[in-house]
């Protein structure tokens, strides 16, 4: 059984969804027609197994960083910070299962606040016990774009099941994460209270910093 940490905003209708990353662009991002994403939410929405899930974008064809630029808070745009240029080189552990899809469903998200003040190193076995997979970043850009209130002070989250891969074999010590700036260091102050996408290291604690995860992934078929 999935532990869920809090009580979430609940997120659109598929149909809805799509029209948002229709009138986000992300289509045109991911190479794709407008009617594809309209036709797999209108199919998807008839399981009832598809309540509460987010359509995503496959991260090869919308990467993150054409993504980040587009999630807003306080009319303020999302961005990546300056030491994460190499932002699109963070691709899914071995142990996340992706859809050979362009498109595909996230179902029963958490923020993961039942984790804060734990490391990534702590909370990835520990989701894997509980039977749920960690967020890609993608995908959890995915979720502040359809549900920008997910997004809280206090209240962020990590997507652990991102990870880039050294040229040596080994995985980089950074680990992806989302919040919310404070307008301090590089940042600068304009961007105080924009969402953004930042890193931290694999054995670090943070009060304010959940694990996303879902209990999977799954194509509807059409």
């Amino acid at each position: 059984m999935a532990v869920t940490s809090t009580v979430l905003p609940v997120l659109p209708a598929l149909s809805v969804q799509a029209e948002r990353l229709i009138e986000l662009g992300v289509h045109e991002i991911a190479g794709l027609p407008a009617a594809e994403l309209r036709t797999f939410a209108k199919a998807a929405e008839v399981p009832a197994a598809s309540d509460g899930a987010l359509l995503a974008v496959h991260p090869d064809q919308a990467p993150a960083s054409a993504l980040a630029p587009l999630l807003r808070r306080d009319g303020k745009p999302g961005f990546v910070v300056t030491d994460m240029p190499d932002v699109d080189h963070f691709a899914p552990l071995e142990t996340v299962a992706l859809p050979d899809a362009p498109l595909y469903l996230v179902t029963d998200l958490d923020r993961g606040d039942h984790m804060a003040n734990w490391s990534p190193e702590e909370a990835l076995p520990a989701l894997t016990t509980e039977d749920r997979t960690p967020l890609l970043l993608t995908e959890g850009i995915h979720w502040v774009l359809q549900q920008p209130a997910i997004l809280e002070r206090n209240h962020c989250f990590m997507t652990i099941g991102s990870r880039l891969r050294k040229a040596n074999g080994a995985l980089d010590a950074r680990t992806p994460a989302i919040w919310i700036s404070n307008g301090t260091g590089r940042d600068g102050r304009e961007r105080r209270n924009a969402p953004k996408v930042g890193w931290c290291w694999w054995g670090n604690r943070h009060t304010w910093l959940g694990f996303a995860s879902a209990a999977g992934r799954r194509v509807q078929d059409l």
